[in-house]
């Protein structure tokens, strides 16, 4: 009876134990959250500093921070565009949209990115800009999308475009249209999968103006996510890392 008891005794313990030194990460519990939860704590990013070229250049090519730190900008005539990250329910969970490009000729064919274009003689500021963009490429209206902040804009050097991009939600799933003749397809991104390691990668790729280098990217979607869209998803990234 004695040694029956003693067992029960060491087998509660070791159990005990488990339970006392399992670590349950913030990463666990962002994994997890639904829609209701995220839409709580998404407004806490109008708080947070932006972490701007730090967090860009996590995600740039090193030819694309060597391109850049030899423009002089104050001779440079550029073009603006908005693009959005909106944020929206699907099955209880969170998701958020990319897009696939049409292949044409331009430097961004065939390119995955966010929704967003340049600025219209009729657009009030760049928040409108994105917002009118984001409804006529996948069909989100504007009025249903609550803007919650900017992040750091970013310089296109291919196209010669300062691009400013917005974070906003939507609370309800949206049916989503996309602009025949810019929209190859819609990427229904889910948060979980964005904020995963594991979809953080190395890829070596070639482009028109590069040839067999290594660089950082998400892997969306089984898509590789890299270039401007890739440098803005990681501020973006950083920033939710730090509410969730």
């Amino acid at each position: 009876m004695f040694s029956e008891l003693f067992s029960l005794e060491v087998f509660l313990s070791s159990q005990l134990a488990k339970i006392l030194t399992t670590k349950i990460t913030s990463t666990d519990i962002r994994l997890n959250m639904d829609f209701f939860e995220f839409k709580n704590r998404i407004s806490n990013l109008k708080k947070i500093e932006l972490p701007g070229e730090a967090a860009h250049n996590k995600l740039a090519p090193s030819i694309r921070i060597q391109e850049l730190k030899k423009i002089d900008f104050s001779e440079k005539r550029t073009n603006q565009a908005g693009v959005m990250a909106v944020f929206y329910p699907k099955y209880d969970e969170t998701y958020f949209v990319l897009i696939l490009r049409k292949t044409y000729k331009g430097v961004h064919s065939n390119q995955i990115g966010f929704p967003g274009g340049r600025v219209e003689k009729e657009d009030r500021d760049l928040a409108e800009t994105a917002l009118r963009e984001t409804e006529e490429e996948v069909g989100i209206p504007m009025e249903k999308i609550e803007v919650i902040r900017g992040l750091s804009k970013l310089y296109i050097p291919p196209s010669n475009f300062w691009v400013h991009p917005f974070v906003g939600i939507l609370e309800e799933t949206p049916t989503l249209v996309p602009q025949e003749s810019e929209v190859e397809d819609i990427l229904e991104v889910k948060l979980e999968d964005f904020l995963d390691d594991n979809n953080f990668v190395t890829r070596n790729l070639s482009t028109s103006y590069m040839k067999n280098i290594d660089v950082p990217a998400f892997l969306l979607n089984d898509k590789v996510v890299w270039g401007a869209t890739g440098m803005m998803l990681g501020e973006l990234r950083e920033m939710l890392q730090e509410i969730l």
